[in-house]
């Protein structure tokens, strides 16, 4: 797999292991060795990889959490850090993200994630089952 194609595969484990409530597959994808941070929509920022954790816990510990999608992500990468862009489909709603990546070991770990609100929307024509998490 070329490392654009790896840091999508990464991108799309980390919205599975948010839409299946996974948070020991979610801790796995976070880097351990780099500064990680989180910004919520509507959350203060969070930084340290233990609190971005415990916002994940919270997050999935709701019950009534909605399920998520992933449309149209994209990679850039950059060396040893990759960005990727994407739709988060949340209860009909999108919202617009930044993920961001970084090669630790063999690997590409997340070091950041950000979603907001977007007036944009996915395009529907590129949208199919393999972009999608359920």
């Amino acid at each position: 797999m070329s490392d654009r194609e790896l840091v999508l595969f990464a991108n799309e484990a980390f919205y599975h292991a948010f839409a299946e409530q996974d948070l020991d597959a979610m801790a796995d994808l976070w880097a351990e060795h780099v500064p990680c941070s989180c910004l919520h929509p509507g959350w203060e920022p969070i930084v340290g990889r233990d609190t971005v954790l415990e916002s994940w816990a919270a997050i999935m510990a709701n019950p009534d959490s909605p399920d998520i999608a992933c449309h149209d992500a994209s990679a850039t990468i950059i060396g040893t850090t990759a960005i990727v862009i994407c739709y988060e489909e949340i209860a009909g709603q999108y919202l617009v993200a930044t993920n961001i990546f970084v090669r630790e070991g063999n690997q590409w770990k997340i070091v950041h994630h950000q979603a907001g609100p977007t007036a944009g929307q996915p395009d529907e024509g590129e949208s199919d089952a393999a972009d999608s998490v359920h």
